[in-house]
Formats: structure tokens, C-alpha cells, sequence
């Protein structure tokens, strides 16, 4: 039988983690990347997400056979794209952008094994309910944005706010569950695998 590729997860995310544990897997090493993650001159956010998560995978180290897992999440306004805020008052500017409105999340996979790489962006559409001073307040009190792109994130308390949503509700969190599962298999990783 063929011994099973290690597993290395590039992400420091504890939410893309704990999404990989719902598929019965944990990575063999967590490994964040250190990358620049600002925006070309004039990058679309699809086109940016998917860079980002390429960037990231070809930024570990591995070994030849080693499979590293890569993921970017970015949130989007039409063109204009919200990364993490660098401060309460970024997050405040995202959130009243975001209030009242539908908005775009993209998820952008990137696996590499040797020198295959695989890679899926996942779009989902949101929409946040408008915020009184209150709310939007209350929230940045928790602290709950920071890290976040957009400023928030829907497993937390800013899923109070989001109503309706069209697509992977994993993609929002991070880790698109389906795809994820779809990319490893074809890398050859056995995720539905009997003990």
C-alpha cells in the first residue's frame, strides 16, 4: 500500500483548521506563509484572491511528495477589495461600507504536490443588514474583526448581521469544504479513507 503524502497546511487560520478537522484531518504541519498580501496596481479581487493563494503555496517549504494547502480569503465591493483592517477605524470604514449591502466573499484554494499545482476560487454573495451606530459599535468592541477580511467574519458575532448569503457558507469561513475535498483527492490525499 502506498504510504500517504504528508499533509502541510499553509494557513495560521485557526478557523481553516478546525474546518479541515470536520473532513477527519489534520495537517502534518502548519506552516503560515510570509508573503505580501497588497493588492497590484489595478488587481481585481478574483484575480487578487487567487494570486494571493498561489503566492502562499509556492512560499512553504516542502518535500517532493509533501502537500501543501493553501487558502486566501477576500472580501469585495464591486471592484474594490477589503483585506484586513489595519485598525478599529479601517474595520469601522468596512463596516459602514458593507451595512445595507450585498457584497462579494471569494475563497481562492491553491495545492501543490512536487510541481503540479491545483488551484479553485469560490465565490459566495453576502448581505449584511444595515447597522445602527449601536450594533456597529458593540461589534468593534469585540474585537471579533481584527485578522478578519471585510473586518468581520460569519462564525462570529458579525453573523448576527448577515441575513442572506448564496453560496459556501465554508468559503465565507475560509475553507470551502467541497472543493477542499475535491483538490486533495486529486492531489492524492485520501480523504474518505477508512480507519
Amino acid at each position: 500500500m502506498a504510504q500517504t503524502p504528508r499533509l502541510i497546511l499553509g494557513s495560521g487560520s485557526p478557523r481553516r483548521k478546525e474546518l479541515l478537522a470536520v473532513l477527519g484531518i489534520t495537517p502534518n504541519a502548519i506552516t503560515p506563509p510570509d508573503i505580501d498580501e497588497d493588492p497590484g496596481r489595478g488587481e481585481v479581487p478574483r484575480a487578487y484572491c487567487a494570486r494571493v493563494a498561489r503566492d502562499k503555496a509556492a512560499a512553504i517549504a516542502a518535500g517532493p511528495d509533501d502537500i501543501v494547502l493553501c487558502a486566501d480569503t477576500t472580501v469585495a465591493v464591486g471592484r474594490r477589495i477589503l483585506g484586513k483592517p489595519a485598525d478599529e477605524d479601517e474595520a469601522r470604514r468596512f463596516l459602514d461600507l458593507l451595512s445595507g449591502r450585498r457584497h462579494r466573499v471569494y475563497t481562492a484554494l491553491a495545492l501543490r504536490r512536487g510541481d503540479r499545482l491545483w488551484e479553485r476560487v469560490v465565490e459566495a454573495r453576502v448581505e449584511m443588514k444595515r447597522l445602527s451606530r449601536e450594533e456597529r459599535e458593540g461589534y468593534l468592541a469585540t474585537g471579533d474583526w481584527q485578522g478578519k477580511a471585510g473586518g468581520y467574519s460569519i462564525q462570529g458575532p458579525a453573523g448576527a448581521f448577515i441575513p442572506w448569503i448564496s453560496g459556501s457558507y465554508t468559503a465565507i469561513v475560509g475553507l470551502p469544504l467541497s472543493e477542499t475535498a475535491g483538490l486533495l483527492q486529486a492531489a492524492g490525499w485520501p480523504v474518505w479513507r477508512q480507519p
